[in-house]
C-alpha cells in the first residue's frame, strides 16, 4: 500500500481511480444475466433447477426447492447454543434500532373544507437474497438477519429467503436457524440470477415478489439492476469499502485490521486510510504486512490493497473530512480523539464508527444499525437498507365545494399554463355545477 501526501497530484489519480472503479463488470457478463433473467421469466421451475443444478447442486430436483419443516427443525438440533444465544443478542438489538425507523400514517385539516394525510402500509411480499459464500459452506447469517428483521417491522405478511445450497442440496443450518428466528416464511434453494428472476417473476414453485433485498455477486447485482423497473430493489451495490480517519494516536494495528476487514471481501474493494501523521502511516503499513500473512483470504486481501488501498497524510482532520465527503464511502471510522465533534461535517456515509473500540465489524453483526449499506459514492444521495424498503407511502386528499371553489382559479391557471385544457376543464366543470 502506497503513502501519498493530500493534496497532490499522484494522490488525486489515486483517488480518481477508487472513486471510479465501478461495479467491474464486463458486457458478456451483462448479457449473460439478461439471458438467464430471459429464461427464467419463460421457463420458470424449470430454468431454476438448471442452473442451481448446473452451479450448486446437481442432483436437486424442484421438489426440494423449499426448505421443509423437517429441515428447520434438523438445524434447530445440530447448532450448538452458543450460536444460539449470539444470535438472540444480534436479533433483539437489531430490533430495537429499526423498530424506530417505522413511519406512521398522518392526517391533517389545516385549511378550511380541506383534508390532506399520508398511508403507510407494507407492500404484500418481499425476497431477501443471502449470498452463500464457499458453496453455501460459509453461512452469511447476518444477511438474513439485516433484510428478514426490518421486512417483518414493516409489516410484510410474506417474507421469502432466496439462498444458494450446498452441493448435496442443503442449506446450511445456521442459515435456517436464523430464518425462523426472524420470522422468514419461506426459505427457496436458489443463488445468483435466477434467484433474483425467480422472485422478480414468479414461477410454478417461487411466489412473486415486490421488493427484493440483499447483497450478492456482479450476477446478483446486474439482475437486481434490470429487474428495478418492475420490483423494487434496496439498491445497487458495487464491492465493499472502508475509509478509516486516523489522528495518529490509536493503536496502527487497530487501523491495519480494519482495512483488512473489507479488503477481503472483494479484489474491487477499496480500502483508504487519512492520517495527520506519516509516522503513523509508516506503522499502519508494517501492520498490513503482518496482519496480512495470518488471513486466511489472504490473496485477495492482498489484491484488494495493493489495486484500491492506499494511505494518504493531509494536513488536518477537517482536510481528512472534506476528503471522505467527496468520497462517500460505505464504511467510515473515526479513529480520532473526540469524534462527535466532527460528527457535524460529515454529509456523505453509509455507517459512521467512532471511536477506536467500534471497529466495521461491530456493525456487521450486532451493533443494531443495518449493514447493507450504498457503495461506489451512492452515499452522497442513499442510504442504508431499512423498514422504509418495504414500505410504500399513499397520498389522501378531499375537499368541499367551498375549498374548491377558493382555489379554483389558481389551479386553472396552473393548469393554462401548462397548456392541460382538459385538467382546467376538470374543475370548471365542478363550478358550473349546482351543489347537490
Amino acid at each position: 500500500m502506497e503513502i501519498l501526501e493530500y493534496p497532490s497530484k499522484r494522490a488525486e489519480e489515486r483517488v480518481k481511480s477508487i472513486i471510479d472503479r465501478g461495479l467491474g463488470f464486463s458486457e458478456d457478463t451483462h448479457e449473460d444475466v439478461l439471458k438467464i433473467l430471459s429464461d427464467v421469466k419463460e421457463n420458470g421451475d424449470e430454468a431454476l433447477i438448471k442452473y442451481t443444478n448446473r452451479f450448486d447442486a446437481k442432483s436437486l430436483k424442484i421438489s426440494d426447492l423449499v426448505v421443509t419443516e423437517g429441515e428447520f427443525k434438523k438445524a434447530e438440533e445440530v447448532v450448538e447454543d452458543e450460536f444460539k444465544k449470539s444470535l438472540e443478542r444480534a436479533v433483539t438489538q437489531i430490533q430495537k434500532f429499526h423498530e424506530r425507523q417505522l413511519d406512521k400514517s398522518w392526517f391533517v385539516s389545516d385549511r378550511e373544507g380541506v383534508f390532506t394525510g399520508q398511508m403507510v402500509n407494507p407492500v404484500d411480499a418481499a425476497g431477501v437474497y443471502a449470498p452463500g459464500a464457499t458453496g453455501g459452506k460459509t453461512p452469511l447469517v447476518s444477511s438474513v438477519l439485516m433484510g428478514g428483521i426490518p421486512a417483518k417491522i414493516a409489516g410484510v405478511k410474506n417474507v421469502s429467503l432466496m439462498t444458494p445450497p450446498m452441493e448435496d442440496g442443503s442449506i446450511n443450518p445456521y442459515m435456517l436457524v436464523a430464518a425462523k428466528r426472524v420470522g422468514i416464511d419461506k426459505v427457496y434453494k436458489a443463488g445468483s440470477a435466477w434467484a433474483i428472476a425467480a422472485l422478480s417473476y414468479g414461477t410454478e414453485t417461487v411466489d412473486k415478489v415486490d421488493v427484493i433485498v440483499g447483497p450478492g455477486n456482479i450476477y446478483v447485482t446486474l439482475a437486481k439492476k434490470i429487474i428495478s423497473g418492475s420490483t423494487g430493489i434496496d439498491m445497487i451495490a458495487g464491492p465493499s469499502e472502508i475509509l478509516v480517519i486516523s489522528d495518529g494516536k490509536s493503536d496502527p494495528a487497530f487501523a491495519a485490521a480494519d482495512l483488512l476487514s473489507q479488503a477481503e471481501h472483494d479484489v474491487l474493494a477499496s480500502a483508504v486510510l487519512v492520517t495527520t501523521s506519516e509516522d503513523y502511516a509508516v506503522r499502519v503499513i508494517k501492520e498490513l504486512d503482518k496482519q496480512l500473512k495470518e488471513l486466511d483470504r489472504e490473496d485477495i486481501a492482498r489484491e484488494s490493497v495493493y489495486n484500491y488501498g492506499t494511505i494518504l497524510v493531509v494536513p488536518d482532520i477537517d482536510t481528512a473530512i472534506e476528503l471522505s465527503n467527496r468520497l462517500a464511502p460505505e464504511h467510515l471510522e473515526l479513529l480520532i480523539d473526540n469524534p462527535f465533534d466532527y460528527l457535524g461535517k460529515i454529509k456523505n456515509a453509509g455507517a459512521v464508527f467512532m471511536g477506536e473500540y467500534t471497529p466495521e465489524p461491530v456493525g456487521d453483526y450486532i451493533a443494531g444499525p443495518n449493514h447493507v449499506l450504498p457503495t461506489a459514492g451512492t452515499a452522497r444521495f442513499s442510504s442504508a437498507l431499512s423498514v422504509e424498503n418495504f414500505i410504500k407511502k399513499t397520498s389522501l386528499i378531499q375537499y368541499s365545494r367551498a375549498a374548491l371553489e377558493n382555489e379554483a382559479e389558481d389551479i386553472i391557471r396552473l393548469a393554462n399554463i401548462e397548456g392541460l385544457s382538459g385538467h382546467a376543464n376538470s374543475i370548471k366543470v365542478r363550478l358550473c355545477r349546482k351543489n347537490s
